[in-house]
């Protein structure tokens, strides 16, 4: 599983023009899920997510994390993150996991987040979605599990 996390000051995801998820200082995150993901990889990306010191102490070291600041999450599936990119100039989406599958695990991330944090938001799966965000920093960190 794929958590590419961006710091943000703020970040909102809409459809169809409609605002369906908005976060002030926090973590926007696009989730990827990969063929052979579980939920086992689902709560060990969570648990980096939340605990990921990205956000600065009182000196401006990146030593504070989501949990420390109570900062909002936005969740987007994307399921071009696990695209094979190697070859050609055409990607290919062996890697990824099938949309029943994705689905499934991406609700479970959100809904596992929801329960350790306030302020957790997400995009809809499988949706046609435009994403604003303030990159704070840029501070952008690729993890996987």
């Amino acid at each position: 599983m794929i958590g590419l996390l961006q710091r943000v000051t703020e970040a909102e995801v809409l459809v169809a023009g409609n605002s369906v998820g908005r976060i002030g200082t926090g973590l926007l995150v696009l989730i990827g899920v990969e063929r052979d993901d579980t939920e086992n990889h689902a709560d060990r990306l969570i648990e980096r997510l939340l605990g990921y010191r990205v956000f600065p102490d009182a000196a401006g070291k990146m030593n504070r994390s989501l949990l420390d600041i109570s900062g909002g999450l936005l969740l987007v599936p994307q399921f071009t993150l696990p695209a094979d990119t190697r070859k050609g100039t055409r990607p290919g989406f062996s890697k990824g996991a099938d949309p029943t599958t994705g689905e499934r695990l991406f609700s479970y991330v959100v809904e596992q987040a929801q329960h350790k944090l306030i302020g957790v938001e997400s995009g809809r799966f499988g949706a046609d979605m435009q994403v604003r965000l303030i990159n704070d920093g840029p501070v952008t960190f690729w993890l996987q599990t």
